[in-house]
């Protein structure tokens, strides 16, 4: 599997949306160099408040822009970074990966962790559109729609027009949950 960037984003202060950068710098174990998630241990402040020490397992966030595509069709205009994604990409089901997939970004690497879990500040930033990122499946199982964390695995610089390559991990395959 092969895909593009789209877009790249960073933001120094723990703002919603993240500002759209020529290029961003991923360092093996920290994250992206001047975001506010920057670092070893967790980062997000709600997590902080409940235990600093853990591992930061959400260095990165990725989305895809077919999420765009959809969500433009339910009527809600949103533009790569308005999120708070780091990486926009395309033509790479994020979504679908497993656990431990890495995306290689030339000599960067992020091993994906999780699912983003999106919060009420969704709504803040547009109302009604936490629902179209949180649905339930017919069986009443949650689907998370808004995009993927991860871990730096290999330091390296990312932009548009990069490629994006896929490298499953081993079988068996576990799916994403929530980070």
């Amino acid at each position: 599997m092969a895909g593009r960037v789209v877009a790249v984003h960073t933001s120094a202060g723990h703002e919603f949306s993240k500002s759209a950068r020529d290029a961003i710098m991923l360092r093996e174990g920290l994250g992206v160099e001047g975001d506010a998630h920057f670092g070893a241990t967790v980062q997000h402040r709600s997590r902080v408040a409940v235990d600093a020490s853990q591992p930061n397992l959400r260095q990165v966030h990725l989305i895809h822009a077919e999420l765009f595509d959809a969500l433009r069709e339910a009527g809600h205009v949103v533009a790569p970074g308005e999120l708070g994604e780091n990486i926009t990409t395309r033509d790479v089901d994020l979504l679908a990966l497993p656990v431990g997939a890495r995306l290689r970004f030339g000599d960067a690497v992020v091993t994906v962790t999780g699912l983003r879990n999106p919060c009420q500040q969704i709504n803040e930033f547009q109302p009604g559109l936490l629902k179209q990122l949180v649905t339930t499946d017919a069986e009443g199982h949650v689907i998370r729609l808004a995009g993927v964390m991860g871990i730096v695995s290999r330091t390296g610089a990312v932009a548009p027009g990069d490629t994006v390559e896929v490298e499953l991990p081993p079988l068996p395959h576990f799916p994403l949950t929530r980070v």
